[in-house]
């Protein structure tokens, strides 16, 4: 059974930092594309950083490039998102998703529709 468990969000200043971790189990390498999403009331939820764990290849939404990292640690079932220079417009609740690939790049792969198991989500506040 699949069951993906995020931690590490909190409130911070703007130009902070944060890093959600997303404990991943039973995913296994059918479900080897693994990503953090963000929504706020009243709007879809958006793919923001999405990682295949089987080779490590990446995606990341324009919003988060340059400023937030995915990475995995296979050895303890875990995706991270390490998140800097934060800004108010990144006040979301943040879900870890997971699914399997129906795409050859991840790009194509990180979007909520198709993705098998959530997390229960984890929220960021980020204060200007």
């Amino acid at each position: 059974q699949v069951q993906l468990v995020e931690s590490g969000g909190g409130s911070v200043q703007s130009g902070g930092s944060l890093r959600l971790s997303c404990a991943a189990s039973g995913v296994g390498l059918d479900y080897r594309i693994i990503g953090w999403f963000r929504q706020v009331p009243g709007k879809e939820r958006e793919g923001v950083a999405c990682i295949n764990i089987k080779d490590g290849s990446t995606y990341y939404a324009d919003s988060a490039k340059g400023r937030f990292t995915i990475s995995r640690d296979n050895a303890k079932n875990t995706v991270y998102l390490q998140m800097d220079n934060l800004k108010p417009e990144d006040r979301a609740a943040y879900y870890c998703g997971a699914k399997a690939p129906d795409f050859i790049d991840v790009q194509s792969d990180c979007v909520y529709n198709g993705v098998a198991y959530w997390g229960q989500g984890t929220p960021v506040m980020v204060s200007s």
